[in-house]
């Protein structure tokens, strides 16, 4: 595994927003399905111990992902993202945050907007991301729930996924 990609995590109090900019050292196709295919997100989303534990996934403009994030002793905590634009192995937009089972969104916890490019680099793939939160509370509240860590942990977890793939 490549330990020297980029990996830029930056947040803009002001603006409300985290720009997370992360190099993979494959190929754009296979960066694509890992974000975009349920059962390759259930391997690497979700900082272990924890993992991710898809419900359903519609990954198309209007459709949405709703899963849990699983606790070792099983507790589960939901999330629901609604895809708003999608343009293949380009970039995808969606909004959403915390939710119950049935992916009703819980207004108590953060929300944001998501947008993500696929950017290929030669042989590597830059994801560059940014999350803009509906509140300063929101985005606050997300990094002292440990945010970065955990995209850390996701990150090196979807390094692993990729390596076991060819190119």
């Amino acid at each position: 595994m490549n330990s020297n990609l980029l990996f830029d995590f930056t947040v803009n109090k002001e603006n409300k927003t985290i720009n997370i900019k992360r190099e993979f050292d494959t190929s754009l196709e296979l960066v694509w399905q890992a974000w975009t295919t349920p059962e390759l997100l259930d391997q690497w989303w979700g900082p272990q111990p924890w993992r991710a534990e898809t419900k359903t996934m519609d990954f198309r403009e209007g459709g949405f992902w709703l899963y849990a994030m699983v606790s070792p002793e099983g507790e589960k905590h939901y999330s629901r993202t609604n895809f708003i634009s999608i343009v293949k192995e380009k970039s995808f937009a969606s909004k959403g945050g915390f939710s119950d089972k049935n992916g009703t969104i819980n207004p108590a916890l953060p929300q944001n907007l998501w947008e993500n490019n696929f950017i290929p680099e030669g042989d590597k793939v830059l994801v560059d991301m940014l999350l803009t939160y509906d509140t300063f509370a929101d985005l606050e509240k997300e990094i002292e729930m440990g945010f970065k860590e955990g995209m850390t942990i996701d990150f090196q977890q979807l390094d692993q996924l990729l390596s076991t793939f060819k190119k």
